[in-house]
């Protein structure tokens, strides 16, 4: 059996070598590597992709998130609202611009945001909500998008871990998540379904005045070289990550496609018993399933987690510290320390490998001794 990785960058590689090194090749003729022909074509073939009018790549995910937020002209003190179950790069930006981040809770069957909860959340100096389509599954946008539109509030997704996902609307329409807010914001790092061989993230609009202004603040707050209209930031994709992403853009289905595999084999095997929740799929969303995140009953997780380490099969806990305890908001005077939900699942999901290189011996392998700790 092949070791078994959370993430196989290395065997997807060999399997679109010769696509991927003749791209790179062609950078290298061009010498090109800043703002090369292939970062346009990309951005070009990805808004297509996601179905927006305008895709501005950048430097990295938490870039997207802030260079967003810079935009929007959302001041010191202003409030986002964001889940306080998500990796800290989405509150991370919020305290870097001084704005003021308030957590809500999430649904413990999908665990992204709680539409009740944010409704709740909302005061005379909320500006933003920031839904998190977390694990590969969707937040439910559409009562989210309802609630913004009732307070004359910004939504900017955080679509990092959804790339490709499906929102389904109550009229059948069916739309990319990353296009459904003001603004969507998203993370080529290698572990992601679309991953890059190095940093790398995109943001999305459908809003051309507000695309010019995202362009802009990327680019040291210019239009015209030399001439600095706004405070912006550097933060661009290099032309190789984005030769690299325009191939592997049109694998992207596909590898979509392996990862749901993967995850029904392991719904199939742990259907057997009560101790494992298996991820929930609403009927509004698709699942894509950047990770597998399972929610254990009376398990010690630890003890599991321990236990798979010691048979040679990967596991990690995402996220053990939620925003609402990290002491990198202890001045910011928050209000919502009390999150039972939140507090509840960060003491029970693990997460296994799931990505597009896995076969059925090594899924045989995890689901019977993860099955065997938990049973005994």
């Amino acid at each position: 059996m092949r070791p078994i990785q959370m993430v196989d960058t290395r065997t997807q590689y060999g399997k679109i070598k010769k696509e991927v090194d003749t791209a790179i090749q062609e950078v290298l003729d061009s010498a090109a590597y800043i703002n090369g022909k292939p970062v346009q074509d990309f951005a070009n073939s990805l808004s297509q992709y996601v179905g927006v009018k305008h895709t501005i790549p950048c430097a990295n995910g938490t870039d997207a998130l802030q260079i967003a937020m810079m935009a929007l002209d959302l001041q010191p003190g202003d409030e986002v609202i964001t889940p306080s179950f998500t990796y800290i790069a989405t509150t991370e930006v919020v305290a870097l611009l001084r704005l003021k981040p308030v957590f809500v809770e999430v649904d413990p069957r999908t665990f992204c945001m709680d539409p009740a909860a944010l409704r709740k959340a909302i005061t005379p100096r909320t500006k933003a909500i920031v839904p998190v389509h977390l694990y590969g599954h969707a937040a439910p946008m559409e009562e989210i998008m309802a609630i913004a539109r009732e307070f004359g509030l910004y939504v900017i997704e955080d679509n990092a871990q959804a790339i490709g996902c499906d929102y389904r609307f109550a009229d059948g329409s069916v739309q990319k998540t990353g296009s459904i807010g003001t603004i969507g914001a998203t993370s080529f790092y290698p572990s992601k379904n679309l991953g890059a061989f190095g940093d790398g993230g995109a943001i999305f609009t459908n809003d051309t005045e507000l695309a010019n202004k995202l362009k802009m603040i990327a680019n040291h707050g210019q239009q015209k070289r030399y001439y600095h209209e706004l405070v912006g930031c550097n933060s661009r994709l290099d032309t190789i990550q984005a030769a690299v992403l325009g191939i592997k853009l049109t694998h992207l289905d596909a590898y979509n496609k392996a990862r749901k595999s993967v995850a029904a084999y392991y719904n199939e095997a742990f259907a057997v018993t009560e101790k494992i929740t298996t991820p929930f799929v609403a009927a509004y969303s698709d699942h894509v399933y950047h990770q597998y995140t399972l929610v254990l009953n009376d398990v010690d997780r630890d003890g599991l987690n321990s236990y798979l380490a010691e048979q040679q099969i990967p596991s990690m806990i995402y996220y053990p510290v939620p925003g609402h305890r990290q002491q990198m908001f202890a001045s910011f005077g928050l209000t919502t320390a009390d999150m039972p939900t939140t507090d509840w699942l960060t003491e029970r999901v693990i997460s296994l490998p799931v990505h597009t290189e896995m076969d059925e011996e090594q899924l045989a392998y995890i689901t019977s001794h993860v099955l065997n700790y938990v049973n005994q």
